[in-house]
Formats: structure tokens, C-alpha cells, sequence
């Protein structure tokens, strides 16, 4: 995926178990994937969205969490951190590759495929406008909402 990229045509799993086709959703569109439910850095990562969806919301914006998650590992995620966003399933691995976010990683000298944690903001006409790769968390999520606030005419301003 690189600037000016049109929202790859895939669906991803929701929290109901039915598709949702990444280019219906409302925009300006993030999404963001991350390696595994329930992990350090992926709860950060989730609760720091989750405590901006206000924002986020007032600007427009829809957020997505994906992983390789099952949607009932998503439920019991969101109840266990009352997340206010919302998580999706990538079950057999689609959307990650399309974002090329399915990579080879190394922990403590272990070879491994998985995904990296990414983020992906699409304006208005569903065209990428940027990409956080290889996130740190801390402060990730500000930047995200920072980069909505400064392309975004109007975004978050009362109408």
C-alpha cells in the first residue's frame, strides 16, 4: 500500500460474524492491524484509540482494529478493556496480505510469520493518505488523529 492507494477490495470478519467490505465504511477511514488480542502492546494500542474515539468520532473518522483474532476473542478483548472501538477478523489472512502487513519477524532468534503492527488512514474518496508501519504505540494514536485534524478540512470543527 502506498499513498494514493484506493482501499484494497476486502472483507474483513465483524464482531457479528457477518463480512464487512473495508470500502463501504465511512471515511476517513483508519485502520489499523495488530499482531494478537489481549497482549501488552495491542491493549495499549486499543485503549489509547478507544480513549480518542470522541475525537476521532468528531472528525469523521471510523476506526478499525483487525487481526487474526476470532471475533469471540474480539468480544471477550473489548468487555475485559470496555474498548469503545471497533475490532475486526482477518480469519484467513486477506486483508493482511493486501495491506502487506503479513510479514517475517524474529523474537529471541525465532523465525516467525506475522503481522505487523500498521496503521492506514483513506480520505474521503477511499484513496490512502498515509501509513504508519512498524508503529511504536506510545503516542501512535494522537499522531493518527493529528494527521486527520491537519489533511481533513473541517474535520472535528463544529458544522
Amino acid at each position: 500500500m502506498n499513498e494514493g492507494d484506493v482501499i484494497p477490495p476486502v472483507g474483513v470478519t465483524g464482531a457479528d460474524g457477518g463480512t464487512i467490505d473495508l470500502a463501504t465504511l465511512p471515511r476517513p477511514l483508519v485502520v489499523y492491524f495488530y499482531p494478537k488480542d489481549d497482549t501488552a502492546g495491542c491493549t495499549r494500542e486499543a485503549q489509547d484509540f478507544t480513549a480518542l474515539a470522541p475525537d476521532f468520532a468528531a472528525a469523521g473518522a471510523y476506526v478499525l482494529g483487525v487481526s487474526k483474532d476470532t471475533p469471540a476473542a474480539h468480544a471477550k478483548f473489548t468487555a475485559k478493556h470496555s474498548l469503545g472501538i471497533a475490532l475486526a477478523s482477518d480469519l484467513d489472512g486477506t486483508a493482511c496480505a493486501a495491506f502487506g502487513v503479513w510479514v517475517e519477524k524474529n523474537m529471541y532468534g525465532r523465525t516467525y510469520m506475522g503481522i505487523e503492527r500498521a496503521t492506514f488512514l483513506f480520505g474521503a474518496d477511499g484513496t490512502l493518505m498515509r501509513a504508519w508501519r512498524k508503529v511504536k504505540v506510545p503516542g501512535h494514536a494522537p499522531a493518527v488523529l493529528a494527521a486527520i485534524l491537519a489533511a481533513v478540512p473541517d474535520a472535528g470543527r463544529p458544522r
